[in-house]
């Protein structure tokens, strides 16, 4: 792959939408979003779990609430930017019936510096976990169920609270 033509600033990228994306696609427009200063560029990429607990999955279905979805991305990015210095910030949330090992969610974001990236990377994943507007149906080998923000997810979001720090959180 050739290194990314460096682009000027641009505004942050925040899609929800039914069909795949491509991370290298992704890669390169937030690498060309993010211009010449950006120095660190972090990703996160969830998929659907094929196993949860003793039970096969072979689907997640995602629903969303049409622009008030978006809107809660929206003010997460903007949380994560008053923390740290980002170039860009790219997220892709899908959503419809997804079969096990399909890519769910994509987090991208772009800064001068590694630290700034991976602790805003985690920061905006932590937070779309708990407070994004999705409802989630796990398709499973013993029928559907309904899923849920986990305490082990609220704990992650709370462990943000105080003052902004580079570092990235060791669970």
């Amino acid at each position: 792959m050739s290194p990314p033509h460096y682009g000027r600033l641009s505004v942050d990228e925040i899609r929800v939408q039914k069909e795949d994306f491509s991370l290298s696609e992704e890669y390169e427009k937030c690498c060309v979003a993010a211009g010449p200063e950006c120095g660190a560029v972090a990703t996160f990429t969830g998929l659907v779990r094929q196993f949860e607990v003793s039970t096969s999955v072979s689907g997640l279905h995602l629903e969303h609430y049409p622009g008030m979805t978006e809107k809660s991305m929206e003010n997460i990015v903007a949380k994560a930017r008053n923390r740290w210095s980002l170039q860009h910030v790219r997220v892709v949330h899908r959503i419809g019936v997804l079969e096990a090992g399909s890519q769910i969610v994509l987090v991208i974001v772009a800064s001068s510096h590694r630290p700034d990236a991976f602790a805003a990377c985690e920061y905006i994943m932590d937070f779309l976990k708990t407070e994004a507007v999705f409802w989630k149906k796990e398709i499973r080998s013993d029928g559907e169920i309904w899923i849920k923000s986990t305490s082990h997810d609220y704990e992650r979001r709370d462990g943000w609270a105080g003052e902004p720090s580079a570092t990235v959180k060791r669970w």
